[in-house]
């Protein structure tokens, strides 16, 4: 466990314009400072009175392929990139304003988030931010194939095996990294979602995915991604970690503990952030607090 940092949110306002993968609308996303101990919060200006919602894994709701967070019924998907960019870069603290369901989809990566809140700038506050800390390993999903554990360590750091072996220009990657700004940057950041192309066209027989270029996301065919170049010979694994860091920031929480992850999503991705807030320890500036229930927002 490392000394408490101060929380921290975003020196001015600054706003991305994108579409979304699934429904191919036009969404404006805007980042507003947000004072201390305000957290993440969704803020849906399409709708009558605004309702916000809060960036925590008590509103995540099941949806294929994304992350998605609902509550009274008014939902925002597709925010797992943003969550990444924002935890990646230690904002703490922001209020997000947004005119559609569901999040842009840009290249597929977090980049574009990354590079507007870097613009924005960081501006520190004067509470510190609170830690969730695994004093013992918690794991879930089959031994075997599709698994997902954390287990002890002073900071967060993520391992993950990406095993397709069924489509050799994938094959099996392996990458581990400790995310902290510098890292998320400069390693994780710019990796952009990948699929298969029978499932792409899967996708779009469905009526999903209409505005999506091979631009926008990587989509491997018999000979590798299809009018694309990689970023990384291990693009793929480090998307999946940067999964993870989105879908593990809806604990509310800086993360201590060491990820292991195989042929994970985020279904398992956010079971486990559920039972580490259950089983895992609040640092706080008071004192420690062990965790006997699921906090709400």
């Amino acid at each position: 466990m490392n000394s408490l940092r101060n929380q921290n949110t975003i020196r001015e306002s600054v706003s991305v314009t994108g579409f979304g993968y699934w429904s191919g609308l036009d969404v404006t996303v805007e980042f507003f400072p947000a004072p201390a101990n305000y957290g993440i919060r969704f803020v849906r200006c399409d709708l009558p009175g605004q309702p916000d919602l809060p960036a925590r894994i008590v509103h995540r709701s099941h949806s294929p392929r994304r992350t998605t967070i609902c509550r009274d019924g008014v939902s925002v998907e597709m925010i797992e990139h943003i969550m990444a960019a924002l935890y990646g870069l230690q904002i703490d603290n922001c209020k997000i304003v947004v005119n559609q369901s569901e999040m842009p989809c840009f290249d597929g990566s977090s980049q574009a988030f990354v590079n507007a809140l870097v613009e924005a700038g960081t501006q520190p506050l004067d509470q510190p931010r609170s830690q969730l800390v695994v004093n013992e390993t918690l794991r879930i999903g089959d031994d075997e194939h599709c698994w997902i554990q954390i287990e002890p360590c002073d900071h967060l750091k993520i391992s993950y095996h990406l095993n397709y072996s069924n489509q050799p220009q994938i094959g099996k990657q392996e990458f581990e990294i400790a995310i902290h700004p510098d890292t998320f940057v400069n390693e994780l950041g710019d990796a952009r979602t990948f699929l298969l192309k029978h499932e792409a066209d899967w996708l779009l027989q469905q009526g999903l995915g209409q505005r999506v270029s091979y631009q926008n996301v990587l989509v491997y065919g018999e000979d590798g991604p299809i009018d694309n170049q990689l970023r990384y010979s291990n693009e793929c694994v480090r998307h999946k970690i940067l999964d993870v860091v989105g879908d593990f920031a809806l604990s509310g929480y800086e993360v201590c503990g060491h990820i292991t992850a195989s042929r994970t999503g985020h279904r398992l991705n956010g079971e486990l952030t559920r039972r580490l807030l259950k089983h895992g320890q609040i640092i706080d500036q008071h004192a420690p607090q062990f965790i006997s229930s699921l906090k709400s927002a």
